[in-house]
């Protein structure tokens, strides 16, 4: 995951689908990169 490495993250996670603090884990085990912001929303 090069493109994401030394970044600074923002997640909008789905409800029924993949969730903000799933995407955060896979995120946080690239080096450098910090998740400012982290949410899960319902979009109806």
């Amino acid at each position: 995951m090069g493109i994401l490495e030394n970044k600074k993250i923002a997640i909008l996670g789905d409800r029924d689908g993949i969730p903000g603090m799933a995407i955060e884990e896979c995120v946080k085990t690239v080096s450098g990169t910090e998740v400012v912001f982290s949410t899960t929303e319902c979009f109806v």
